[in-house]
């Protein structure tokens, strides 16, 4: 295109995002992108990823949960799951111990530098939960969650 035709292209002022605006997963994307981006600013100091926290949490909550029902909790495929754990056990933050039904499962349960490292990481997280949801009432924070679950669970 000549040059004397490009300059007679419109510019754009304004951006309008009106359409994607009405779309459920742009909202959802948008919205968990600035939750992300500061959670993992806080979580950067206990080392925790958002699956990492995730994982530990689950695993904090339910000792002596099993692999296959630690993917299904979280959707984690489980080849991606195996290294996950690995590093956590590495870390020293979970163990894996027989499981008391199933001699072919191992669970998996929190030590003690685990257990210490989520009351931190959890109480953290609490933190930042209240600094997002200060812009909603109670009542808001409850639909939204409520809201955000009918869609995945």
């Amino acid at each position: 295109m000549p040059n004397s035709l490009k300059s007679l292209a419109p510019s754009v002022e304004t951006v309008d995002t009106s359409y994607l605006e009405t779309l459920i997963g742009y909202n959802a994307r948008r919205a968990a992108l600035a939750v992300i981006a500061q959670f993992l600013e806080r979580m950067a100091v206990y080392d925790l990823k958002p699956v990492d926290f995730s994982v530990m949490s689950v695993v904090v909550h339910n000792p002596g949960v099993t692999s296959r029902q630690l993917c299904a909790a979280l959707n984690i495929l489980p080849p991606n799951l195996v290294g996950l754990v690995q590093s956590l056990e590495s870390r020293g933050l979970i163990e894996r111990l027989p499981h008391p039904h199933d001699g072919r499962a191992m669970g998996l349960h929190p030590t003690d530098k685990g257990l210490e490292l989520m009351e931190k990481a959890e109480a953290t997280a609490s933190e930042l939960e209240m600094k997002i949801g200060s812009k909603l009432t109670p009542n808001q924070v409850q639909t939204l969650v409520s809201l955000l679950q009918k869609i995945y669970l």
